[in-house]
């Protein structure tokens, strides 16, 4: 593998992988049973 190869394989897994985590950390501090469907009244979302 060329050096590029290299650079460009670790940018993707890092964006990737990175993506991951702050899915992660959103979800811990946002829980979905606050909003949503089955959340609590003030913070459901409005269907019509």
């Amino acid at each position: 593998m060329t050096a590029i190869s290299i650079t460009m394989m670790i940018i993707a897994c890092v964006t990737v992988f990175g993506g991951v985590i702050a899915a992660v950390i959103h979800l811990q501090r946002n829980p979905d049973d606050v909003s949503g469907e089955f959340g609590d009244e003030e913070l459901r979302s409005r269907r019509t």
